[in-house]
C-alpha cells in the first residue's frame, strides 16, 4: 500500500479566517542525537479546535513543550501570535494556557486555594481574579467542590479544575495535553462541550488525543509518528488519502453473528485486505471485485454494507506505510545501515 500524503503534510496553508495563531516550519526537536520532532510544519487559526495525534513516544507532548518555550527546537521557526518562540517565550507564556497530560496541581490544596494560587502566579489583580474565577467556576460547575482537596476530586472533575486554572489569566491559546486520559466517557463529553463551548468565544485549542471520536470532533487533524508529521487536514479529508483505500478495494461493515469467531476466519481469507473487530461488526478492506460468496459472507445471518474508511483505518495505515519506509531505508538492499 503506497500513501500520499496530503499536500499541507508539509508546508500547511493558513486556515481561513483572520491571523494564524500558530505558525511552525520545518522545526525540529532533537535530544543528542536523538530527533523527537522532526522538520513539522503547521499553522493553526484563531479559534480553531486542532487535534494532534499519534501514539505515545510519537513527539506530541514535545513539540507542545517547545511551543510553550520550555523546550528548544533545534532547527526550523516557530511562531505563536507572530511572537518567535525562540526569542519571545516569556512573552508568548503570559497569553498561553497549558493542561499538561499528568494532573499538575497541588493536591493537597482545595479547588478554590489551586485557583487563588495560579490567579497570583499570573499576577492578576484582586478584583479581575476573583471576575475570573466566577466566570469560570459558573462555565464548569465547580462550585459544589471548591472546598474540597484536588487529590479526592474524582478524574473529571479534576480535568475541570486544571482547565480553571490553565484559563484563569485569560489566554487566547490552550495547548490541552491528552486532557481526558483516564476520565469517564461522560466526564469525556461534558469536556468537549465545554472546549466547544471556548472555541465559539475565539479561543484557540490544540489538543493532542489517543481517542478517534475526539479526533473527528476537531476542525483539523494532524498525525505525527516517530516525530513525524504524516498527514494533516480535516478529518473527512485524510479519509480520502491516497493508499487508504486502494485502486480496487472497498471497505465493509459486517455484522449479525458472533463477530469474533467471523473476525479470526476473516484475516485468513484471500481477497481480505484488512479486518479490524468494532464491537459487534467488522470491518474490513477487500478487493472491490470479490463477491460476498468470494470472501465467505454470504450467510443469511450477516448483513454486510459498503462503507468509508475510519480515523483509525487512516492511521493504522500510515504507521504501517511508515514502517515498511524505515525498514527499506535500514535493510541492506535499501542502502541504509
Amino acid at each position: 500500500m503506497t500513501l500520499t500524503p496530503t499536500p499541507s503534510t508539509r508546508n500547511a496553508p493558513s486556515p481561513s479566517g483572520s491571523g494564524v495563531v500558530i505558525d511552525i516550519r520545518q522545526a525540529s526537536v532533537r535530544f543528542g542525537s536523538f530527533t523527537a520532532v522532526d522538520r513539522v510544519s503547521l499553522t493553526v487559526g484563531p479559534g480553531e479546535v486542532f487535534g494532534l495525534l499519534g501514539p505515545n513516544g510519537s513527539g506530541k507532548t514535545t513539540l507542545i513543550r517547545a511551543l510553550c518555550g520550555l523546550i528548544s527546537f533545534a532547527e526550523g521557526e516557530a511562531f505563536v501570535f507572530g511572537r518567535d518562540v525562540r526569542t519571545d517565550a516569556e512573552r508568548i507564556r503570559g497569553r498561553i494556557g497549558y493542561m499538561s497530560q499528568k494532573f499538575s496541581l497541588y493536591q493537597d490544596l482545595t479547588a478554590r486555594e489551586n485557583m487563588d494560587f495560579y490567579a497570583g502566579i499570573y499576577g492578576l489583580p484582586p478584583a479581575l481574579a476573583q471576575q475570573r474565577k466566577h466566570e469560570l467556576i459558573q462555565l464548569t460547575g465547580l462550585e459544589p467542590y471548591l472546598d474540597r482537596q484536588a487529590g479526592k476530586l474524582s478524574g473529571g472533575w479534576k480535568q475541570r479544575l486544571a482547565m480553571v486554572c490553565a484559563l484563569i489569566h485569560s489566554p487566547r491559546l490552550v495547548f490541552l495535553d491528552e486532557p481526558t486520559a483516564g476520565v469517564d466517557p461522560v466526564a469525556r463529553r461534558d469536556l468537549w462541550d465545554l472546549l466547544f463551548r471556548l472555541a465559539a468565544e475565539g479561543i484557540t485549542l490544540f489538543v493532542t488525543t489517543h481517542y478517534m471520536d475526539e479526533a473527528e470532533r476537531c476542525a483539523r487533524v494532524g498525525y505525527i509518528y516517530l516525530g513525524e508529521m504524516l498527514a494533516l487536514g480535516t478529518p473527512h479529508e485524510l479519509k480520502q488519502m491516497e493508499g487508504v483505500t486502494p485502486p480496487g478495494s472497498r471497505w465493509l461493515e459486517i455484522s449479525g453473528i458472533e463477530s469474533a469467531s467471523l473476525f479470526t476466519q476473516m484475516k485468513e481469507r484471500p481477497g481480505v485486505h484488512e479486518a479490524t473487530l468494532f464491537g459487534l461488526s467488522i470491518h474490513a478492506l477487500v478487493d472491490a471485485q470479490a463477491s460476498l460468496r468470494d470472501l465467505g459472507l454470504d450467510d443469511p445471518r450477516l448483513t454486510v454494507i459498503e462503507t468509508e474508511p475510519t480515523l483509525e483505518d487512516v492511521f493504522v495505515s500510515l504507521s504501517k506505510a511508515q514502517d515498511r519506509k524505515l525498514q527499506l531505508a535500514t535493510s541492506p538492499q535499501g542502502g541504509g545501515a
